[in-house]
Formats: structure tokens, C-alpha cells, sequence
């Protein structure tokens, strides 16, 4: 009964293993639009570019706590003993040389409250100003995150349809092959033939294997951008979509792209934390007033306390800084400068990224027109060059020829539907849509 037992309990642990090692290998069906939220929601840049935002945030509330009035509590207990003579500065008739030992107990609270201090207002200010910048460079990140994602993305798709006609020209150069075999079995072709055939469906083969290769390694690198488990295999389940030509709905105009760009936006925060910075220098001057006070029981012990409390107003007048203030002042100015020739250069080089980028697409969908007519063209060479052989009239080396056109207008067609979805999503990326394109 023991070895039954074991034995029986021995496979079910097998099968559990088996079961739960089966649930790991299952491949991961991934379609464009669950890559990039995928990504947005796990990808280490992401994920430090939100933290980045919190600790802004945070930065906030520090800068506006000191608005507030800030109240202590305090509860104390001290043993003194004082010397007399040090207090007064010699020797009283009458008193002895020394006070104490003596107790003090005191409990109460005191409060610090700025009045007027236009400095803290504009510091407060300039810290909001800096959180909008945060919040721009999250943008930037994760626009930059969802280009990287779509084109790995799309190159997979290039390299699944490489190995899709690959696959389609090995059946093609079979069927050459094993009807150039026929025809010299019938006495009709030559040996010559079956040859050339099949050097060309070796040919076609290897080219298999390097396009598989090629798929496997892309699907590595995007499995490494998604942050991925390596061993968890990933599956394309939007393939047909790489052979659509859709409109983009990004609005393609400099003006948008203007307003949409997250490195603009994160250079007007910048400027608004700069011109609040220079402004708070500036105020360095003005007198800052404040409310302090405190309340406490006073006593030697605890039962003898009374209270004891102390109101007061301070004046701050700033009259002589060494200078600091003109040098906070200046050097926001030059900061403030070196800020519009990054604007500059920024707006040109957002200009141009557009500008190619629409031409590019109008280029590439012009190409993929083309790339389908010469598909067309090419198979109906195939198919001609074929019936040709089999009547006797040529022999396969037009058939040959033909196969290598055909080989040669599936690459064209693949890299110009490539090129057609990577200029879509470089118009997105200039027009700061990456996100609102292809992950909602």
C-alpha cells in the first residue's frame, strides 16, 4: 500500500508539474495595442519617470508648507544649578555663591507664522512650475517609450512576413522542382533542369532558416523592451494589419505639434520657474514680516505651574546682502537666455522632424502601390514561365528567373509596407500623439 501510495502521489506531482510548466511555456499573444500599454505600464524608464513625478509632487507640498504656520509642542523636565557670580558678573552680599539644585517642569507650545514674505509665495510658485516640468519629461518618456515599442514592434511584424513568403517561395520552388522531376521521368526534361530546380529550392530554404532566425531575435529584443519574463514565448496576433495602408488621425500641422510636444511644454514650465525664480530674487528686498509666540505651564514641579506666554511681531528689513540678490537676479537672466536658443532650436528641429516624416509616409504609401502591382505582375510571370516549361517551349530557366523576380517583389512590397507604418508612427512621434495613436 506505501509504494502505491507513493507511486500514486509521485504522478500527480508530475502532472502538476507538467500542468504548471505547460501554463509557463504558452506563448504570449501580443497585438500592437496591448504591446505599448504593456510597456507604459512595466518598463523601467516609465516607472522612474512616474516616481519623478511624486517626488515633485512632494516637492510641492514642502515649498507650500512654508506658508503655513508651523506650531511645536513641547514638555520638558531640567535639574539646574547656577553659579551667581557667573550670572552677575561677582559676588552678591547676602546671596550664597550658588542657586539650586532646583527643578523646572514646562509644558506648552510655540508658533512661527509668516505674515508677509512674498519670496516663500514665489518659491512655492517656481516649485509648481518645476512639477509641470516633471510632468513633461514623464510625457517625453513615455512618447519615446511607445516609438521605441512600436518600431520593434513593427520590425517583428517585417520579419514574420519575410518568413510568411519565405515560407510561400519553398512551396513554390517544390513545386518547381517536383515538376521539372516529372517532366524528366517522362522523358520530356532534362536532368539540367531538375538540377537547376533544385539548387534554386535549396536556395529558398536557406533563406527560410535566416528569416526565422531573424523573427526569433526580434521577438527577443521586444520581449526585452516590454520587460518580459525570456522564457515566456511571444506571438504576433495582429500580423494581417502589417499589410494595411490606414490614414494616420494625427493632426500633421506645426501648430499642433507645437502645442503637443511634451519638450515644449517642459521648456514653457521651465520658463515660468525662471521667471518666478527671478521675481522671488527680486523680493529679496522687500521687509518680511512674521507672527511668533509661545504658551507654556511653568513651574518647579508639577503641581505649582503657571502659565507663561509670549507674543510677538518681527520686522525683517534686509539692508546689505553682499551682493547676492544682483547675482540671483543675473544669473536667472542668463538662464532665461539660454532657455530661448533651446526654444529655437527646438521648434526647428520639431519643424523638420514633421515635415520629413509626412513626406516620408506620402513616399511610402505611394511605394507600397507600386511594391503590390509588381507582387501582381510577378506571379503572373511565374505563372506564364511555368506553363511555358510544361508545354516543352522553354526550359525552367525563365521559370528560375522568375522565381527570383518574384522573391525580389516580395521584398520590395515588405520593406515599403515597413517603411509606410514606421513613417505613420514618425508622424505621430512628431506631432506628440505616439500614446493617443496607439495605445487608446
Amino acid at each position: 500500500m506505501t509504494n502505491r501510495w507513493t507511486t500514486i502521489a509521485g504522478g500527480l506531482l508530475w502532472l502538476l508539474a507538467g500542468r504548471g510548466w505547460a501554463q509557463d511555456a504558452a506563448p504570449l499573444q501580443l497585438n500592437l495595442h496591448d504591446a505599448v500599454n504593456l510597456a507604459l505600464k512595466q518598463n523601467p524608464r516609465v516607472i522612474l519617470a512616474n516616481l519623478e513625478v511624486a517626488q515633485s509632487a512632494e516637492d510641492v507640498r514642502v515649498a507650500r508648507s512654508g506658508l503655513l504656520p508651523r506650531i511645536d509642542g513641547t514638555v520638558a523636565e531640567s535639574v539646574n544649578r547656577e553659579n551667581v557670580q557667573a550670572l552677575f558678573g561677582g559676588p552678591i552680599p547676602g546671596f550664597p555663591g550658588h542657586i539650586g539644585p532646583f527643578e523646572v517642569f514646562q509644558i506648552g507650545a510655540g508658533f512661527q507664522a509668516p505674515v508677509f514674505d512674498l519670496t516663500l509665495w514665489r518659491r512655492y510658485r517656481a516649485s509648481q512650475a518645476s512639477a509641470g516640468s516633471a510632468r513633461a519629461d514623464e510625457t517625453t518618456v513615455r512618447e519615446e517609450s511607445v516609438l521605441l515599442v512600436v518600431s520593434q514592434y513593427l520590425g517583428s511584424q517585417r520579419a514574420a512576413a519575410d518568413v510568411a513568403a519565405a515560407q510561400s517561395r519553398v512551396k513554390l520552388a517544390q513545386a518547381l522542382y517536383d515538376q521539372a522531376a516529372d517532366l524528366q521521368k517522362n522523358g520530356v526534361g532534362t536532368g539540367i533542369d531538375t538540377l537547376r530546380a533544385n539548387v534554386e529550392l535549396q536556395n529558398e530554404k536557406q533563406r527560410l532558416i535566416v528569416a526565422q532566425t531573424s523573427l526569433e531575435t526580434s521577438l527577443f529584443a521586444l520581449a526585452r523592451l516590454l520587460s518580459i519574463d525570456p522564457k515566456r514565448k511571444i506571438e504576433l496576433a495582429d500580423q494581417g494589419n502589417f499589410f494595411q495602408t490606414p490614414g494616420t488621425d494625427a493632426d500633421q500641422t506645426l501648430e499642433h505639434a507645437y502645442a503637443s510636444r511634451p519638450e515644449l511644454q517642459r521648456v514653457a514650465s521651465d520658463r515660468r520657474r525662471l521667471e518666478l525664480s527671478r521675481q522671488a530674487a527680486s523680493e529679496e528686498r522687500l521687509p518680511k514680516v512674521s507672527a511668533n509666540g509661545s504658551w507654556a505651564q511653568l513651574g518647579l514641579e508639577p503641581d505649582s505651574v503657571i502659565p507663561q506666554y509670549q507674543f510677538f511681531f518681527a520686522l525683517n528689513v534686509p539692508i546689505f546682502t553682499g551682493g547676492r540678490i544682483q547675482a540671483e537676479r543675473a544669473k536667472a537672466d542668463l538662464a532665461l537666455r539660454q532657455l530661448s536658443q533651446q526654444e529655437q532650436d527646438l521648434r526647428n528641429r520639431i519643424a523638420l522632424e514633421v515635415k520629413t516624416a509626412v513626406a516620408q509616409m506620402a513616399a511610402a504609401r505611394n511605394e507600397v502601390d507600386v511594391a503590390n502591382q509588381g507582387i501582381e505582375l510577378a506571379r503572373q510571370e511565374v505563372d506564364q514561365a511555368r506553363d511555358r516549361f510544361q508545354a516543352g517551349v522553354a526550359n525552367n530557366i525563365e521559370v528560375i528567373s522568375a522565381q527570383d523576380a518574384l522573391a525580389r517583389a516580395n521584398d520590395n512590397q515588405i520593406a515599403a509596407l515597413y517603411r509606410f507604418n514606421q513613417a505613420r508612427a514618425d508622424v505621430a512621434h512628431a506631432a506628440g500623439q505616439m500614446e493617443a495613436l496607439y495605445a487608446k
